[in-house]
């Protein structure tokens, strides 16, 4: 089997019905998509298959043959955010961060395919089943409509490595 995940096409060892989740974060090492409650409850593992969400932990790999995976890697770089990563820095949207990069993609998802402003009715039924034991969801609603408005700049305050630190570039988290 084939996938293309963030752009870089792989070929797949893992049986055909491996939830998605556990071949990108154990074989490809691409650990943004949350394990949670994997049982496509809580949001978490949410990814991009062909630009439409889905829960990757109950998408057996065989499903997406040859698809194009987009995970919150894929969205964004450390030196340009996405707009709606960006907002969710901005805004404040963003806690333990656990359930935000599930949060990012459904909310990408919906600002894609509307083309436009979301409105927060919109906002609400996109993230609907995307839980955050953190957050009141106020902003995280709140940074969404802003990236769909066009309400954020470049984030430019992010933290670098001072003169003889070592540089280390995370992909995802371990959690």
């Amino acid at each position: 089997m084939r996938l293309t995940v963030n752009g870089i096409e792989s070929e797949i060892s893992s049986p055909p019905l491996t939830p998605l989740l556990h071949v990108l974060r154990d074989e490809l090492d691409v650990t943004s998509p949350k394990a949670g409650c994997q049982q496509g409850g809580c949001g978490t593992c949410t990814v991009l298959v062909d630009g439409e969400p889905r829960r990757s932990c109950l998408t057996p790999v065989a499903a997406v043959d040859g698809a194009s995976i987009t995970t919150l890697e894929g969205v964004g770089e450390p030196e340009r955010l996405s707009p709606v990563q960006a907002a969710f820095y901005e805004k404040y949207a963003a806690q333990c961060g656990f359930c935000t990069p599930g949060m990012i993609m459904a909310a990408t998802a919906l600002i894609d395919r509307k083309g436009g402003p979301v409105e927060r009715d919109e906002v609400l039924e996109a993230l609907g089943g995307h839980y955050c034991r953190c957050t009141g969801y106020v902003k995280i609603v709140d940074a969404v409509m802003a990236a769909s408005r066009g309400e954020v700049g470049d984030v430019q305050d992010l933290p670098v490595s001072e003169a003889g630190e070592p540089s280390v570039e995370v992909h995802g988290s371990p959690a």
